[in-house]
């Protein structure tokens, strides 16, 4: 759903073959249905993140179903935690952790043993958040991990970029999302409340992120690895 839907689709539309995953398997399956009635090649794998076993089966369906991996689009994360750090929830940091920093670091365990055996390159695109730049209250683990993706990103493409394996990230700023919506709601407002997100004065789609990914995936950045690009309306540069 959100920013991993409008990323399948957007890379679909590009003429990408597309494996969708998620731990929901009724809306993975639907949304790579959604592509499919679209003229787009789409297969979903059920995937758990934080379970390497899991990882390692979602890149070995890839292969199975298209042959080889390309790009991987590294998006699963969870809703913010909304406490102080000095009361923080220990049982939702664990969880927040194994999703939002355990995971990307699984899947690019998993992706970038893939691209080194098939020997020509590859493009890996983890999402962070402008919370890796610009922290907000009440969200230590969600920050924490955010911070520490892009340290990741920055580890991989420093050792893999010899073998042409482009490793980036994407700081998404204030994205209208079913997540953003949940997290909003458990702090008592919406969306409405929070226009001056932007210097645009707007929360952007998911799909304008998904362009971003779609840049750094592509030909285009061939010589961009190593970066994170803020896709947030100039949050960041406040």
């Amino acid at each position: 759903m959100g920013m991993g839907k409008a990323t399948a689709m957007v890379f679909a539309a590009a003429g990408a073959s597309v494996v969708l995953a998620d731990i929901n398997e009724t809306m993975g399956r639907k949304a790579a249905e959604d592509i499919k009635h679209n003229g787009g090649k789409a297969h979903f794998v059920k995937t758990d993140v934080s379970n390497s076993e899991s990882v390692k089966n979602l890149v070995a369906e890839t292969v199975s179903q298209f042959g080889k991996l390309d790009v991987a689009v590294n998006n699963a994360a969870l809703t913010p935690d909304k406490t102080p750090t000095g009361d923080f929830d220990e049982a939702y940091f664990d969880r927040v952790i194994a999703v939002n920093l355990k995971g990307p670091a699984l899947c690019m365990k998993w992706e970038l043993q893939q691209m080194t055996k098939q020997g020509h390159g590859g493009s890996i695109i983890n999402i962070a958040s402008i919370n890796a730049f610009k922290p907000q209250y009440n969200m230590p683990a969600y920050t924490a991990s955010k911070h520490a993706v892009v340290g990741l990103t920055k580890t991989a493409a420093l050792e893999y970029g010899a073998q042409g394996i482009r490793v980036n990230t994407i700081a998404p700023g204030a994205i209208l999302t079913e997540m953003s919506a949940a997290s909003l709601k458990s702090i008592g407002t919406s969306h409405e409340a929070f226009a001056d997100v932007s210097y645009l004065k707007r929360w952007a789609a998911p799909h304008e992120v998904a362009q971003g990914s779609l840049w750094l995936a592509s030909d285009a950045a061939s010589y961009v690895t190593g970066i994170t690009l803020p896709v947030c309306g100039g949050y960041s540069t406040r």
